[in-house]
């Protein structure tokens, strides 16, 4: 009667073995928690950006119509006109920005601090 015992450990097995459990297992509660709790801080500035730097990028070609009106086609008028709404929208992307992250800001607020209040009593 030969039994020996023959036991092979490896750690890339055991850690993708993990992996594939995990999928499977019912999610904890706290994790949701805290997957929301960061979702909800990167949605502050993400529409802010988008929406400030698209009225910027815009601008900047407004104005730079209008300097060629000025430049190329020597339309003084209509050139000026170009750019000055073009200067106005590039000052006016930043106040577009905070207000817009300040408006979300009071938006989440609640939920943030209620979820982080959750978390920090576990």
């Amino acid at each position: 009667m030969s039994e020996s015992f023959h036991y092979n450990y490896s750690a890339e097995r055991q850690s993708e073995i993990d992996a594939i459990r995990k999928k499977y297992l019912p999610r904890e509660e706290q994790e949701n928690k805290m997957a929301e709790l960061r979702k909800l801080d990167a949605s502050l500035t993400t529409g802010a950006f988008s929406a400030s730097m698209a009225l910027g990028i815009i601008s900047a070609l407004v104005f730079g119509v209008g300097m060629c009106c000025f430049l190329v086609w020597s339309k003084i008028v209509p050139g000026a006109l170009l750019c000055v709404a073009g200067v106005i929208g590039m000052l006016v992307a930043p106040w577009l920005y905070r207000r817009l992250v300040e408006k979300r800001k009071a938006e989440i607020t609640p939920e943030i601090l209620r979820l982080t209040e959750e978390l920090s009593q576990k």
